[in-house]
């Protein structure tokens, strides 16, 4: 079942036969200006060897004559105003495509796998690597601003659009690729592929229809603190007349299992982004946002539901979470890693979904929910599989690889739509099966104590 109202607009994203070459002209593009260390990569090959990966990646996913039409026409600009107009719906267009590409709608776009998320990656990072180097003829631009307008499209923030009426409606989140260096540049995010996936989708639950709508978040601690999970979530959630039932913010997790969590908390454990910074500390405020002050959040999905959803993996509620064992000295001594529940004055070390930015993203996104005073709409975590890498060192890509990716997505659907199905009825919590410990060393770019795991966004 599919709401036309949710179709992409074709006035307003056209679908366009891409030029065969784009070129931009000379001197538009300043290489002596600095790019972030993700814009660095995009040079970047296997150590195996090979061209370098990203633009590779944009090129087997067909996208790269879209990337060579918007530097064109950045070098054709001759206004601040065109500028601003053509950066924005470069950002929108980008974002569109991926999620038409993705969910079939683009099958002459490149031979590439439909569902992986990786294009998308890295065709954003050669358009912000352009803005950035960008020199217009009219003089210097308001960069910064160029560069939010951007990223805010390409990430699907400026396109969240849900109806109006009795319909369920849902907003989800994916992440970014991560951990991209050395080997790494061949690694996929399968919660990034599983929002373009579900982006517009219409789910058919028990209680109606849902629509979906789904943002990609980046795996950097600025962003964060820049206030993207609220401009994300909050927006959403303050449109009284179109709110969201259901948000559910969704990362790369465990090996071989989904895990639902049941506790977000207020720490971060210092894991590298993927801009290589580190930040340990509380999860400062975000400006502007109503909020409580609170250590941790517990989810209120209907998990029995979801626990209850056949699927490739099994899935699992993860009730572990960690204090300091001195809440006046929060970061020193070991955590304490518990599975009940917190305790009045208890300083969060660690949620369920751990202290990187995946249990960030939980936080956030429950935060600002609860500042708004929005009990009624469930709200909480899922962790995915982790999706592994292909088996040959040297190839971006190979079946076994994009079929797991494929049953991850699916799997993803699965749980969405158990979860915009409405609340669960007499449920009642049984024992964690595993030690809280355990649970938590084995996520990816959790910090417990000295002991860290393999980073995980």
């Amino acid at each position: 079942m599919r709401l036309t109202a949710l179709l992409p607009l074709l006035a307003a994203v056209p679908l366009f036969a891409f030029p065969a070459v784009a070129t931009a002209a000379p001197g538009c593009f300043d290489a002596g200006v600095p790019l972030t260390v993700e814009e660095q990569r995009l040079t970047a090959s296997l150590p195996a060897g090979g061209p370098a990966a990203g633009p590779e990646l944009v090129r087997l996913a067909g996208l790269d004559p879209l990337v060579a039409e918007v530097k064109h026409d950045l070098c054709a600009a001759r206004t601040p105003r065109r500028a601003e107009r053509l950066v924005t719906r470069a950002g929108d267009r980008l974002w569109r495509t991926a999620v038409d590409r993705a969910q079939g709608r683009r099958p002459g776009l490149g031979t590439l796998d439909r569902f992986d998320d990786r294009p998308l990656y890295w065709a954003r990072l050669q358009l912000s690597s352009a803005i950035r180097q960008w020199r217009p003829a009219f003089g210097v631009p308001d960069r910064a601003a160029l560069l939010t307008a951007f990223d805010r499209g390409s990430r699907g923030l400026d396109d969240v659009r849900f109806p109006l009426g009795t319909t369920r409606r849902v907003m989800v989140s994916g992440f970014d690729p991560f951990q991209l260096d050395g080997r790494g540049l061949s690694i996929s995010n399968p919660a990034g592929a599983s929002a373009l996936q579900l982006d517009g989708r219409v789910l058919d639950t028990p209680s109606g229809p849902a629509v979906v709508q789904a943002v990609s978040f980046p795996v950097v601690w600025g962003y964060f603190d820049q206030g993207i999970v609220e401009a994300a979530y909050g927006s959403a959630l303050r449109d009284r007349a179109r709110r969201p039932d259901v948000v559910l913010t969704i990362s790369q997790g465990r090996p071989g299992r989904f895990d639902v969590e049941r506790w977000a908390g207020a720490w971060r454990g210092g894991f590298p982004d993927n801009d290589n910074a580190s930040v340990t500390g509380g999860v400062p405020p975000a400006a502007g946002w109503p909020q409580p002050d609170v250590q941790f959040i517990e989810t209120t999905l209907p998990y029995a539901r979801m626990l209850a959803v056949p699927g490739a993996y099994p899935v699992n509620f993860n009730q572990a979470f960690c204090v300091w064992p001195d809440s006046s000295h929060p970061g020193e001594g070991t955590p304490v890693c518990r599975s009940d529940a917190p305790a009045p004055g208890e300083i969060a070390a660690s949620g369920g979904g751990g202290n990187y930015l995946s249990n960030e993203s939980m936080f956030r996104a429950n935060r600002v929910r609860l500042g708004l005073g929005l009990t009624s709409v469930a709200g909480g975590h899922l962790h995915t599989p982790v999706l592994g890498q292909p088996a040959d060192p040297a190839a971006l890509t190979d079946p076994a690889f994009e079929s797991r990716r494929q049953a991850i997505a699916a799997q993803v659907i699965a749980l969405t739509t158990a979860a915009a199905s409405g609340p669960d009825a007499g449920i009642r919590l049984q024992p964690a099966a595993e030690s809280p410990r355990a649970a938590l060393e084995s996520l990816p770019g959790t910090v417990v104590g000295r002991r860290t795991g393999l980073a995980t966004g």
